[in-house]
């Protein structure tokens, strides 16, 4: 295939695949524009119109299946931030500021207490009660609600940790939902946006791991970390030696180093293509932010259905594990902001096949060739890294190699390969408690509290269930403060139990992605209630035991 002048690493089918992606960037500019300009009315209408035509093609047994499963996923979807969310579950979370060392104000969540210890104080100093402390990060173009947004609590790795006693952080990365503030620019304005995975090794993780560190009085945390969020781990692990210290065992959830490429042709084309020509297709501000406009203007299946199209088409996933009503729950979650840049660092590392540092010299034009003996693009030294690392992966995950991965990483590494899971699955999958957990607890048993005791699901659901029935006869702590919340937790946890039990039918993915007309108020206000369902049960630490590996052995997880 003969090469384009001009841009050299496209062949002419490249090429013609940059111009159709122009030309749909420039479609998306002219609809938003229109959209913006449009009164709210129309933009319900269209709202509406959606709704209508999605039901018009369905029949009356998928929307009373559809029906049935909304009772679950609608709250959560339509709530409005991380607190909303565990509040719907009965939990209390915490908000605190991180300031970076370059002016950035991010927004971390905390949630230290299990159900019914509210009034306890955890990790305050001398005669509180004292937590290890387990942090979360998420991955690219997301935030801290991706690990909160499950239709079931059993599902929900937080809210596990906590009931394991754990003090669990979630941390936010610059320029997303929670971290929209700098100290010396504005969003508005481009220097706001110029950062990549540099400035997440360099500043956002290490000063938030210090913030949470100094706060609590700890000495040490665990790190748990999803897709992007694995990748900064390495990265910050890499560079600042002293941090290892400070970080017991890291557990990387679908890890992201070098991804060997993406699916879709047009995609492939930019990931090719110069970074000038990136800037100039997204600007250099933030990357796709009129997503939250498609989610205003499409009806909630038809929105699920574009997302799991667009997955398709990116890498290839076909989002089988994760079930309809909890993609409902999750997508409006899913997307958050991010700079084109952190995109062009990705593009750069698929490129080279390698974990390097931002190229700013490739962003020249008078950048020096690829084969010059003149210049090397900076690598993350990740096998420096002295923290034990536990890798949990999908074996159909087309973002993972893991034979690269392995071979960039130090000897002491763990692999564990969960054969059937995609990307996402390691999140939202509807068995993720039985097949994902369980790793994740007992690296914590090995590397964090050894002879902790960790409990299964079962025991721990027991005890939320014993917490609120003390409540309910008047002799919990919160019930003789005078408060009201332990009885409008029983009172959610009845109520959810209740929804729950209506969506346990055996309906399709397409009759669960329905809906009848007669939801437009729910649509539009949900009614608030914690989401607590009837839980499976399974046991998470079911004799886990095994002997010692070394970086060459990956483990096939099975169910406990």
């Amino acid at each position: 295939m003969p090469r384009v002048p001009v841009v050299g690493r496209l062949s002419l089918r490249d090429y013609v695949a940059l111009i159709t992606s122009f030309a749909l960037l420039a479609l998306e500019v002219i609809i938003r524009t229109i959209t913006l300009l449009l009164p709210g009315p129309i933009v319900r209408w269209f709202y509406r119109a959606s709704r209508n035509a999605f039901n018009r093609l369905s029949s009356p047994a998928s929307r009373h299946s559809r029906n049935r499963k909304k009772a679950v996923s609608s709250p959560i979807a339509q709530a409005n931030d991380f607190l909303d969310i565990c509040e719907l579950y009965g939990y209390t979370a915490e908000e605190h500021i991180v300031q970076t060392g370059d002016g950035y104000l991010l927004g971390v969540h905390r949630l230290g207490y299990k159900l019914g210890e509210e009034d306890q104080k955890v990790n305050a100093g001398p005669g509180s009660v004292q937590k290890k402390i387990v942090y979360l990060h998420h991955g690219l173009m997301m935030n801290s609600e991706v690990w909160v947004c499950l239709t079931e609590r059993e599902r929900c790795l937080p809210f596990m940790l906590v009931e394991q006693g754990f003090d669990v952080w979630l941390g936010n990365n610059r320029g997303n939902k929670y971290s929209k503030k700098n100290i010396h620019f504005s969003p508005t304005e481009i220097p706001f946006w110029n950062f990549s995975m540099d400035e997440f090794a360099f500043h956002d993780i290490p000063n938030t791991i210090d913030y949470i560190l100094s706060t609590t009085k700890q000495p040490s945390l665990s790190y748990i970390g999803f897709s992007q969020g694995t990748a900064q781990a390495f990265a910050t692990l890499s560079i600042h030696p002293t941090l290892n210290e400070k970080v017991d065992v890291f557990v990387a959830l679908a890890p992201a180093m070098a991804p060997p490429g993406l699916a879709g042709g047009i995609v492939a084309s930019l990931v090719k293509s110069s970074p000038e020509i990136l800037y100039l297709a997204f600007g250099r501000r933030a990357i796709f932010g009129s997503a939250t406009m498609w989610q205003a203007l499409l009806y909630p299946a038809i929105f699920t259905w574009f997302i799991d199209k667009s997955l398709s088409f990116l890498f290839g996933w076909h989002t089988n594990n994760i079930t309809a009503h909890q993609k409902m729950a999750a997508y409006p979650h899913l997307y958050s902001f991010s700079s084109v840049k952190t995109v062009v660092h990705w593009f750069q590392i698929i490129r080279h096949g390698t974990f390097q540092m931002f190229d700013d010299e490739g962003s020249s034009p008078l950048a020096v060739g690829k084969g010059s003996k003149y210049y090397k693009i900076a690598k993350f030294p990740t096998r420096n890294i002295k923290t034990p690392i536990v890798l949990v992966y999908g074996g159909s995950d087309s973002l993972v190699d893991i034979d690269l991965m392995l071979r960039e990483l130090p000897r002491h590494t763990v692999a564990k390969c969960i054969k059937k899971y995609e990307h996402l699955d390691l999140l939202w999958a509807h068995d993720v408690d039985e097949l994902v957990f369980p790793h994740v607890l007992e690296a914590l048993q090995t590397y964090a509290v050894p002879g902790g005791g960790l409990k299964s699901w079962k025991s721990i659901d027991r005890g939320i269930h014993d917490r609120r029935s003390l409540g309910a006869n008047g002799s919990s702590t919160l019930e003789g403060s005078g408060s009201d919340r332990s009885l409008r937790l029983i009172t959610q946890d009845q109520r959810l139990r209740q929804a729950y039990d209506w969506g346990l039918d055996s309906s399709t993915p397409d009759e669960q992605l329905d809906e009848s007309e007669g939801d437009e108020k729910a649509d539009e206000g949900p009614e608030r209630f914690a989401l607590s369902p009837t839980p499976k049960a399974p046991s998470l630490l079911a004799a886990l035991h095994t002997p010692e590996r070394n970086h060459d052995h990956i483990a096939a997880a099975t169910p406990p």
